[in-house]
């Protein structure tokens, strides 16, 4: 029987011992936090269960009075503008790490029910390949005792860890990372979010949202800087409207503890205080101590482990997946990664991976979904494209909701009108782009697209507009 051991439990590892031993291997995931990774325990689950709570917040606080929905409290008169809604932080926090860990648990029975071994404890590649091709991956456990495991192909799926800057270390009370904030039972009072990349927007709007006064940090000239330029200025607008403090080109140099509050320095001198600080700078791979480079395996310069597009990396039998690679930081991507891996080492039919039908997702409010090429590979000439943007705005249905940002763009080749990418900003907006993608998967048309039935009213009836105007410009060569 085929010996394959993954070392990491995220959905990269996870999703590959589900193939691994549905196509007869005989798999062994050796994790040391829990089945799920970070994903499902300090990243994906737990942020997007805290978000889910600040979007009901955002939405009665920016919907209600227009909807014509009255809250009756005994709020004077005078204060009517007042926050009529709280939140609880240290129950919202409980429930995030109780359906964490279920999450986990349930991931755990069905890898172990499809036939697969999990051992806890932290694991290494242990030399070069054997004379057999076979792979030694030492275990060590948490009491420090030690087991060798022989297999023909080994999976590296060990994800990362919050990036730090020296001067600004963590202490898990009022300088956090992005895995301590759910630690917290009260909600910061004037939070202190360095960082405007995903995490750090995600976290901003969130806990605005909840109520808490919020300034972003930003070293770059805008909010998500390697997003759609449209879309984070229609965020960033968004934050702004909201009372969010943004600082661009402001980069954050150090942080410290002065009592109860917290000290950030930038690095043109201005000091900017406030009750937290959420750093979120980045992640580092956690490929420190594997053995990895004296297996074989080459490391980018940035300690990612370099792959293929089948997941092979350079040496024999081995194979990683997910944010240990340093491809997409989503956790759909590490999923097909590994299932990618199993197929190909398993000599399963296996289609390489294709970074331009992935879709993706900022879970901000609105939230911001993308695939395929994008604006900016218009505007670089990496690609030439067609490009209709319509706002929500004219939509009926955001019209009754209230909803007054967002828009959706299509991108399709000249000619053809092949659909080559989308974005949309609304809400639910990791709903709204599945269509896009399949066109982008499938190389639908526009006109294919336009063609299909909408609800009306509804939030999809953009797309099939927007479809309907490239049609349009297609026929009569309009740019």
């Amino acid at each position: 029987m085929t010996r394959i051991v993954i070392i990491g439990g995220g959905p990269g590892g996870y999703e590959a011992a589900l193939v691994g031993a549905q196509l007869g291997a005989e798999v062994t995931v050796v994790d040391c936090d829990g089945l799920g990774g970070a994903s499902v325990l300090t990243d994906c689950v737990p942020s997007k269960t805290l978000i889910a709570t600040a979007e009901v917040m955002t939405t009665f606080d920016s919907s209600y009075e227009e909807l014509g929905i009255i809250v009756a409290d005994d709020t004077p008169h005078l204060e009517q503008a007042a926050r009529v809604v709280g939140v609880d932080l240290g129950k919202v926090n409980r429930r995030v790490k109780r359906l964490a860990l279920a999450q986990s648990h349930d991931i755990t029975a069905s890898v172990t029910r499809a036939g697969a071994r999990v051992m806890r404890g932290r694991g290494r590649l242990e030399g070069l390949q054997a004379a057999d091709g076979s792979r030694q991956v030492v275990v060590t456990a948490a009491g420090g005792t030690e087991e060798s495991l022989t297999a023909d192909a080994v999976l590296v799926a060990t994800g990362g860890h919050p990036r730090e800057i020296p001067d600004a270390l963590p202490d898990g009370e009022r300088i956090l990372n992005w895995t301590q904030v759910y630690d917290l039972d009260e909600l910061p009072e004037e939070l202190i979010v360095v960082g405007s990349g995903v995490t750090g927007a995600e976290f901003a709007g969130a806990y605005q949202a909840l109520g808490s006064r919020v300034t972003l940090v930003s070293s770059r000239d805008r909010v998500l800087p390697g997003e759609d330029p449209d879309a984070a200025a229609v965020l960033e607008d968004v934050f702004r409207r909201r009372g969010m403090n943004v600082m661009a080109r402001s980069r954050a140099q150090s942080a410290k503890r002065v009592g109860d509050r917290v000290e950030v320095t930038l690095a043109d001198g201005r000091v900017i205080s406030g009750s937290h600080c959420l750093m979120a700078v980045g992640a580092i791979p956690n490929t420190a101590g594997m053995g990895l480079e004296e297996a074989g395996v080459r490391l980018k310069d940035s300690g990612h482990v370099l792959t293929d597009r089948v997941s092979r990396t350079s040496a024999p039998g081995v194979y990683a997946a997910g944010d240990v690679t340093g491809i997409f930081a989503l956790a759909s991507v590490a999923a097909m990664q590994g299932r990618i891996a199993m197929y190909h080492f398993l000599g399963d039919a296996v289609t390489p991976l294709n970074l331009k039908t992935v879709s993706s997702n900022v879970f901000t409010d609105p939230e911001i979904a993308t695939v395929g090429y994008s604006q900016s590979d218009v505007d670089s000439g990496k690609i030439d494209a067609r490009i209709v943007k319509l706002p929500l705005l004219r939509n009926p249905r955001a019209k009754m909701q209230g909803i007054r940002d967002g828009f959706v763009k299509i991108l399709c080749r000249p000619g053809t009108g092949i659909v080559v990418g989308g974005c949309v900003v609304a809400p639910r907006a990791s709903e709204l782009i599945h269509p896009i993608s399949i066109a982008v998967d499938n190389n639908l048309t526009v006109e294919q697209i336009a063609n299909a039935f909408t609800v009306y009213p509804s939030l999809s009836g953009s797309i099939a507009e927007v479809a309907r105007q490239l049609h349009t410009r297609k026929l009569t060569g309009d740019s």
